[in-house]
């Protein structure tokens, strides 16, 4: 089977990838012919473990990459719409590149095909974009909704071994074409779950508001603790034993961030209000995803004295590990009102120090921040050490070397990964979330 994806970011060259890697014939359609020079040569444009050896290992002999759409779709039975679709002021999602392809598409094909929407959208597009298709298009283009569910950091191996693969289609030649397509996935067991294209389009933002509300709930719970006296890792390790609640996302930290759980949070709320069906669930999560780091820099001004005129070592700057991404990274937030306090912030991060930095440039933080590569030089004539994102290499620091580096001896592990024994021992004063702080 021969297919086509148009869009070459995150979930589009991910899936292009895995796909081809499956032994199946895939073109990757992009309009960024410096993004395409890059990807020919082997380079992949943002940091995911594993990706840039699949790509090596498919190129050129399965995985294609072109800007010309008409060339692209030709003898392709699935084009996959894998393009952005980023928020608009009022949390709605912008549904334009998605429109925008689609009838591009439609326009160009010569054959039966079928137009598969990957990219995450409200419901009710699928039906928007079935509509525009029908009216341009001079074959027969059913449309098929198969959101992804892909954690960056492990999406390649999330899309190669799938928990479900969800197809939300009325048409049987078009779900038959699908399990064709994903039946290299499927020998051990079938995760395919057929469904209408409603459900499908509701199924991804749904995952994605459960999951941030389970960050938000233990975060909350955290701050009982640290007002209450508690110790929130006794209650966490509790709570998960409880196989009716688990302990995936289970884990108190500073917030979620990247490029799905705010955006597609905001979607749904919007949605749902637009609808009449108000998300009260989803916007308390959201609200509540505000507040921890808001406490931590409240603790931090508190056993600091202040924070004007102090020197603050930031471990961390992407969302989650394995990752670049630092869009509403809890970082950048931490930095943006550390800066606005007058502290200086020397910060740092295993992969995403570009992405940071460009981050920072354009929302205009970027004085006062020096941005190193080295997590032990952030920590020079340090007053305080911030860990924002449990990056392994963080767990278990050189306490010897951190404590002649640093000028002061304040520790704020906002992911609550680091050893507090060996820290206090060492002569820090350690805080964490939702711990009782070092007295």
């Amino acid at each position: 089977m021969k297919v086509a994806i148009v869009g070459t970011g995150y979930v589009g060259l991910v899936a292009g990838a895995c796909l081809a890697d499956s032994g199946l014939d895939v073109t990757c359609v992009d309009v960024d012919e410096e993004k395409l020079a890059k990807l020919r040569r082997g380079e992949v444009t943002f940091f995911e473990p594993g990706l840039e050896e699949l790509l090596k290992r498919n190129w050129p002999a399965r995985l294609h990459f072109s800007s010309n759409l008409a060339e692209s779709i030709e003898g392709r039975g699935l084009v996959f719409v894998a393009v952005g679709t980023p928020p608009t002021e009022d949390g709605a999602a912008d549904l334009s590149h998605v429109l925008r392809v689609a009838e591009d598409v439609a326009k160009a094909a010569q054959h039966d095909l079928a137009i598969v929407l990957k990219s995450t959208v409200p419901v009710g597009t699928n039906e928007k974009v079935s509509q525009l298709v029908e009216s341009v298009a001079n074959t027969r283009i059913p449309v098929v909704s198969n959101p992804e569910f892909l954690k960056e950091g492990d999406a390649v191996n999330d899309f190669l071994k799938p928990d479900r693969i969800v197809v939300g289609t009325d048409d049987d030649g078009a779900f038959e074409l699908m399990r064709r397509l994903y039946a290299p996935f499927n020998r051990q067991r079938n995760r395919l779950m057929r469904m209408s294209p409603k459900s499908a389009e509701i199924v991804k933002y749904a995952a994605n508001a459960m999951l941030a509300t389970k960050i938000s709930f233990i975060n909350e719970i955290a701050h009982l603790c640290d007002v209450a006296g508690g110790d929130v890792e006794e209650v966490r390790v509790a709570l998960g034993s409880d196989k009716r609640i688990g302990y995936q996302f289970l884990y108190p930290g500073l917030g979620f961030g990247g490029s799905c759980f705010p955006k597609d949070l905001r979607a749904l709320v919007r949605t749902g209000n637009e609808l009449g069906a108000p998300l009260r669930v989803v916007e308390a999560a959201i609200a509540a995803n505000m507040q921890p780091l808001t406490e931590m820099l409240s603790h931090m001004k508190h056993d600091l004295g202040g924070l004007g005129g102090k020197t603050i070592a930031v471990w961390g700057l992407s969302f989650k590990p394995r990752t670049d991404d630092v869009r509403e990274a809890p970082a950048i937030r931490a930095i943006a009102e550390l800066g606005a306090a007058g502290a200086r912030v020397r910060a740092t991060d295993p992969e995403a120090l570009e992405t940071a930095r460009v981050q920072l440039e354009n929302s205009g933080i970027r004085e006062g921040v020096e941005l190193v590569g080295d997590e032990y030089e952030a920590c020079r004539d340090a007053d305080a050490l911030l860990l924002c994102t449990e990056w392994s290499e963080y767990r278990a620091p050189d306490v010897v070397r951190l404590k002649e580096l640093m000028r002061g001896c304040h520790i704020f592990d906002g992911r609550n990964i680091m050893d507090r024994a060996e820290l206090e021992e060492a002569g820090f004063k350690y805080r964490g979330v939702g711990l009782p702080a070092t007295r």
